[in-house]
């Protein structure tokens, strides 16, 4: 397959770069998607047969004072490319997230129930899911969570950094989901891209993320075990750590039905963890 992917450092990113190392990745010097007509000019201008959106605003908290921006780069760019790849004939797949969701609850959130996002990323999230159905292409929607790797800033990075200072570190245990390895996800947009060009079911939104659900602060204690830090966690609650953008307190997605179409099932973030910290060098 020809193969253009729209991000080149972020973590599933660069697990894709591992994959497909013949694809054309693009970084942000080469494609701005805070302005989506040259992002759609360069999916027309591609001969792409699969495009992959592995680009996007990830700054949480800071999209509640700069919401304009996060519609643009996870609002109004997936739909223009979406609808750029509509009009070359080529599939488009998307990765989105938990936070669509309100957090409600405590039973894994099912592809159809309702969306009801809590913040300004949420809400650019899921406008970028609504431009990307409504352009009415060949496309997959991969809604994911908790995502890790040896790459760029995350969970896991962060307890590693903290616990180098710290003998004790309070942890949020009122949030459960699902950690996913950004590996993990790199291998079932591909396996989705496969799907979609064989014409074999596959169009459509989907949920994926690694098992089991856990809370942050239990993924934090198996952090510092795998890594052999001796760090004493302290469960807290999500009102004890206030931040700008409200955290949904129920992450996990129902993921049966992609595991039935592709043959992937949830991947188990423990020994991913352990492939992350071997590439850290932490063990």
């Amino acid at each position: 397959m020809t193969l253009l992917v729209f991000g080149k450092t972020g973590q599933v990113a660069c697990e894709l770069r591992r994959l497909a190392p013949d694809a054309r990745f693009l970084g942000r010097a080469e494609a701005d998607l805070a302005d989506p007509d040259a992002c759609a000019r360069i999916v027309r201008d591609s001969g792409a047969r699969l495009i992959v959106n592995a680009a996007a605003y990830t700054a949480v908290d800071r999209a509640e004072a700069d919401e304009a921006t996060a519609d643009l780069v996870n609002g109004a760019a997936p739909a223009a490319m979406a609808r750029a790849a509509a009009q070359t004939g080529a599939a488009f797949v998307h990765i989105s997230t938990d936070y669509v969701f309100d957090g409600s609850g405590n039973v894994p959130w099912a592809v159809t129930a309702p969306t009801g996002p809590l913040g300004a990323y949420g809400r650019s999230k899921l406008a970028g899911e609504a431009g990307v159905r409504a352009a009415q292409g060949l496309h997959g929607i991969l809604r994911t969570s908790w995502v890790f790797s040896a790459h760029g800033a995350n969970f896991v990075k962060t307890m590693l950094r903290l616990s180098e200072s710290r003998a004790s570190l309070s942890v949020v245990a009122d949030q459960i989901g699902g950690p996913t390895p950004a590996r993990a996800i790199a291998q079932a947009l591909l396996r989705m891209g496969e799907h979609l060009l064989a014409g074999r079911s596959g169009a459509g939104t989907w949920h994926f993320a690694g098992a089991p659900d856990v809370s942050w602060a239990d993924f934090a204690r198996e952090i510092f075990a795998q890594a052999g830090r001796a760090v004493d966690v302290i469960d807290i609650p999500t009102t004890a750590y206030p931040t700008p953008a409200r955290r949904p307190l129920n992450s996990r997605l129902e993921c049966g039905a992609f595991a039935a179409a592709f043959g992937i099932a949830r991947p188990d973030w423990r020994q991913g963890l352990t492939e992350v910290l071997h590439e850290l060098e932490v063990i």
